[in-house]
């Protein structure tokens, strides 16, 4: 057995675990017939853009939580806690990097998503994948977590992400986060917002359509929601809305 220290580069992940453990998560999913998405994907890369499952999904969610306000919020305190309500939607995803060889969790906030489209979304997302986590600006926060005194950093991070004004910047006001890339079906996760969709993969599954079972492409997708600012009801009618959004554009 080897014992070592955690790695630097992995400082800011266990910040935000720890201050996050007052969440109150509960867990939804539901299946997409992401055909829609399949077709537009497909006359996208015949035109020669490239647009991805998570960047249809981020427009969605925009949409969608600009609809409901009250799961588009931030919770701070606890026998006095404060929600704020946003009246914008900038949605963090999430994304796998390495930083001196080290794997981490690196993340990117799309602001006013509630206004993009999927091509503006796109290029956000591929400037965020293609920068430099070691030298590129977007990443320079982490870096000073990494870089400064455990105590002062981890203080200066609890501060940053306490504050309702600023948190948004950081975190986003809703999150989604996808492993659709490699074999997973769904998965729940808690992104520091008082929602969170997890992508899973899209496969071919058998839906009825008009009384008769046909194959679709099918995404398996869930919702973790804060159950001290949301109840099951209104993240079950987010969940519906996102389905409906996802499958018809509506």
């Amino acid at each position: 057995m080897t014992s070592t220290p955690i790695a630097r580069e992995r400082r800011h992940t266990l910040f935000f675990l720890d201050a996050i453990r007052s969440f109150a998560p509960v867990h939804l999913d539901t299946e997409v017939d992401m055909s829609r998405v399949v077709a537009d994907r497909a006359r996208a890369r015949d035109d020669g853009r490239r647009q991805s499952v998570v960047s249809h999904v981020v427009v969605a969610v925009g949409r969608v939580l600009a609809k409901h306000p009250e799961a588009n919020a931030a919770i701070q305190g606890r026998l006095r806690a404060r929600v704020a309500r946003y009246p914008f939607v900038h949605v963090k995803v999430t994304m796998d990097g390495t930083l001196h060889g080290v794997r981490v969790v690196l993340a990117t906030v799309v602001p006013n998503a509630h206004e993009a489209t999927v091509e503006t979304v796109q290029e956000h997302l591929d400037r965020a994948r293609g920068a430099d986590p070691e030298h590129g600006p977007q990443f320079a926060g982490i870096r000073r977590v990494h870089r400064t005194a455990l105590p002062v950093a981890y203080a200066r991070f609890r501060r940053a992400v306490g504050n309702l004004a600023i948190r948004p910047l950081l975190t986003g006001t809703v999150a989604v986060t996808s492993l659709g890339h490699r074999d997973v079906d769904g998965f729940h996760s808690v992104g520091g917002t008082t929602v969170t969709i997890g992508v899973g993969r899209i496969v071919p599954r058998p839906v009825v359509r008009d009384g008769r079972v046909v194959v679709a492409p099918v995404l398996r997708l869930s919702l973790t929601f804060d159950h001290r600012v949301i109840d099951g009801a209104e993240a079950a009618d987010v969940l519906t809305d996102l389905k409906q959004e996802l499958e018809t554009g509506a």
